[in-house]
């Protein structure tokens, strides 16, 4: 008897540059159709829409029009992971995978991009974002140089952030899951929360040194305005979110130094 023969694995569909350039532009749309009946489900559809075209029989096909309106529908994640979504389930789809097993994972996927999102960027990176940027108040900066390092920086994570996700969803298709393991979305938020505290300590001194100025004369506001803060910090507790307390902090300087 003789051995049957091994068929070689079917080789993945590799999207032109171009449709990938596309669906990574229109990730920075993604909030655009933002609406409390899809949430980002709108935008997740328009995102993949590029590479749906692919799907037998293009854009007059019923795979086409099946599968924009199945990726329309209801779904919430932060929008700066989305991609790793638009990425999988754009692989799914043209891949042929049963549309029930997508919707199964599509809704799996949607709370785990959720909170990863919250605690790397909203809890860490903006926080230390700004913080960097007080910084560069405190060591002398004008207000365009604070604003144009928070800005630079910021969205320099992010912009890297929504390309790694879109790379590694079209990669991994339904088994993107094992990303969210990566060492950067399961540690990351420790590490910069530890960089932002180390940088609080450098730039808030620096800051209140340069607000109360060489004479000291707002050296008791600062102080009363720091007791006030500790008070409502304990009040709020829970309920008061770094990130806002961060920008909040950083807009008093930048419209102090305009003003002065």
């Amino acid at each position: 008897m003789t051995a049957a023969p091994t068929l070689a694995p079917t080789p993945t569909f590799e999207l032109p540059l171009r449709v990938r350039l596309a669906m990574y532009f229109r990730l920075f749309a993604l909030q655009g159709s933002w609406n409390y009946e899809t949430l980002n489900g709108t935008g997740v559809g328009f995102a993949m829409e590029p590479a749906l075209r692919f799907l037998p029989g293009g854009i007059d096909g019923p795979a086409y029009r099946s599968a924009l309106a199945r990726q329309s529908r209801y779904f919430n994640a932060h929008p700066y992971l989305a991609g790793i979504a638009v990425g999988a389930l754009t692989r799914a789809e043209l891949d042929g995978v049963d549309p029930v097993r997508i919707e199964r994972f599509r809704t799996a996927l949607a709370g785990p991009l959720g909170s990863v999102g919250d605690r790397l960027v909203w809890a860490s990176w903006l926080p230390f974002c700004s913080l960097v940027a007080m910084g560069v108040y405190g060591a002398g900066g004008s207000a365009l140089a604070v604003v144009g390092t928070f800005l630079l920086l910021y969205n320099a994570g992010h912009f890297t952030l929504r390309a790694w996700g879109l790379r590694t969803g079209l990669s991994r298709g339904l088994n993107v899951a094992s990303a969210l393991g990566n060492p950067v979305l399961r540690h990351g938020p420790q590490y910069i929360g530890c960089a932002a505290a180390f940088m609080a300590g450098i730039a808030l001194p620096l800051a209140l040194q340069r607000v109360a100025g060489p004479g000291r004369t707002l050296v008791g506001g600062i102080i009363g305005a720091a007791l006030i803060g500790i008070l409502l910090l304990a009040r709020l507790r829970e309920r008061a979110e770094g990130w806002r307390i961060a920008l909040g902090v950083l807009a008093i300087f930048v419209l102090y130094s305009v003003l002065t």
